[in-house]
Formats: C-alpha cells, structure tokens, sequence
C-alpha cells in the first residue's frame, strides 16, 4: 500500500452489468459484476480506495415491467419511478458488495463493503421537469398511454415507430443527502458503493423531502460525489477503452490524453453521442472546473492497464 491515501469515484453503467440480450437473468447480472469487481480490486490492491457509483437503466426497465404485469395479472399495486429506483440500488448495490467482498477475501486484503440507499437532491424549478426526455419502462399501444397520461399524469412519447412510451426529466443533481455518512465510510478506509442509478431523486419541500419521478445521469451524480470529497480522480468506466473522436467512421481516432478546452471544443463540435458520451465528458469537465486534479475513461478489462498509463483517455486540467 502506499502511504499516501488515494481516493477515487468510479463510475459503472448499468449496462455493463448486461453482456448481451440473451443474457438478463439476475444469474447473469451478478457473473457480469463478479468480472467488474476483480478489476476494482485490482485497483485497491493498487492502493486506492474507492466509491463506486452505477447506473440502473435496464434493472428499473425490469422492475418496471414486473409492476406492471403483477397490475395487469393480479391488480398489484404499481411501483412509483423512485421507489423502484431504491430497489435498483439494492439489488445491484448487493451483487456488487458480494463480488467484491469474495474478490478482497480471495487476495487476502482485508476490508470492508458498504452499499448506501442514497438519495440525490433535485431542484424543483430545473427546466428539465417542464420538458421530460428520458424514455422509462414498456411500450404501449396509444390507447393504453392516452389512458395513463389522463389517469396518472404521465408523459408519454412515440418512440423510433415501436411504440408510446413515458419518458420523465433527467435533472441535474444538486445535493448528495448521505454525504457525512458516505464521507465516513470512505474516510475510515470502506469501499463505498453509493449514488446507484445517479441516486434516488428527490426535491425539497415544506413537509421535508420527498420522491420524485426522474432519472439522474449517474455520471453527473459521480461526478458531484467526486467534487464533494475533493476526490483524486474520477474514474468511468464503459464500453469502449479509449475515446476516441469521428466515432465508429473510417476517420476514427482514439484519444490518449485531452484537456478541459479540448474536451469542450470536441463537446461544440458535436463529436459526441448524446446519450453516450457526450454526459461523461460533461461530467467530466464539471468535475475538473471544480477543483479535480483528473479523469479517466475505459472498459472495465483495462482499468488497471489506465491507471498505469498505458491505455484509456486520461483528461487533465
């Protein structure tokens, strides 16, 4: 171990708890984690010590579409978006501890795991509640979203020419509630795996807290998280080693290393996919404006290899 104590937020997606469509199963999830988690560990034994955030994408899909079978089927009642968030939490807060635990028991270090139920303050006037674009949940036939719109309030979409379904806003986050809890954990040396699914939204009232229907981008989230515990680095990780600019083009090129102004020019030039890696890099670049020293993005097979230098796009200051 070194001597000096490194402290790093990263960031997983929900979908690479997901291998391909054939493989779903929670069975599947969890065995997707397990190979996650050996390369998380490798970067403790590194001598980091480290938050993980995640996404829930597909996992709140399926809760969501549970709740809605069991409404049809048997007249359940139905989940509200962020109850079935808190559940998401759970669940994969649960398999990546366990893959971990295993993992840490396997190479004899000794330390503890701790999953925290967090919740993420929302502001209530973000103009993402006036215009919801995050699609949630199963297609429906018109009548049926028509239906829902009316009696449940919802938005509803078509989407691509498969379907109505809702979509909810996806507002920035302001404020992590468990930050002194989190804080701790991390201070006294516990891998913390927290902000699940960029944490369950909620907004501030009279009464206190309370729910909200929204998702929040779970890089935006690990990136605040990072800010708050002057984190030495945030670190992505996702479904290509390196970011690279003219994205699967013949024009294609990989990047090693980007600063801040490169990273926003590459952001105006539109190089990146809206709902891929255009939130990272934003992320990112919020991350480092607030104070961060740097940043990472690669797969997970490489996160040793990057922290080494030797592959994955580092963005600096």
């Amino acid at each position: 171990m070194s001597e000096q104590k490194k402290v790093a937020v990263v960031a997983i997606g929900g979908n690479s708890l997901i291998k391909d469509k054939n493989r779903k199963t929670v069975q599947d999830q969890y065995e997707a984690a397990k190979e996650t988690c050996f390369h998380l560990v490798d970067m403790i034994e590194q001598g980091w010590d480290i938050a993980i955030g995640h996404g829930n994408g597909p996992q709140v899909g399926f809760i969501l579409r549970r709740s809605e079978i069991a409404h049809k089927v048997a007249g359940m009642h139905e989940l509200p978006l962020d109850v079935c968030g808190a559940d998401s939490q759970g669940a994969i807060g649960y398999s990546l501890q366990q893959n971990i635990q295993n993992e840490l028991k396997n190479r004899g270090i000794n330390k503890s795991v701790a999953t925290v139920v967090t919740q993420v303050r929302v502001d209530s006037n973000d103009p993402a509640f006036q215009s919801p674009t995050k699609p949630i949940g199963s297609f429906m036939e018109l009548e049926e979203a028509k239906q829902r719109e009316e009696e449940l309030n919802w938005n509803v979409v078509e989407d691509s020419g498969r379907g109505w379904r809702r979509v909810v806003p996806s507002p920035l986050p302001v404020e992590i509630m468990e930050l002194e809890a989190v804080k701790k954990l991390i201070d006294s040396g516990i891998i913390t795996i927290t902000v699940g699914g960029g944490g369950i939204p909620v907004i501030q009232t009279e009464k206190g807290l309370i729910g909200t229907a929204a998702v929040i981008d779970k890089d935006f989230a690990s990136a605040l998280l990072a800010s708050e515990i002057k984190a030495d680095m945030l670190l992505i990780s996702t479904a290509v080693e390196k970011v690279a600019l003219n994205f699967a083009k013949p024009n294609q090129v990989d990047i090693d290393q980007m600063t801040i102004t490169e990273a926003k020019k590459y952001l105006e030039e539109g190089h990146f996919g809206k709902g891929s890696m255009e939130p990272k890099i934003k992320a990112i670049v919020q991350f480092l404006e607030q104070g961060g020293k740097e940043a990472l993005i690669t797969n997970p097979e490489n996160i040793s290899r990057a922290l080494k230098g030797e592959t994955g796009t580092r963005i600096v200051p």
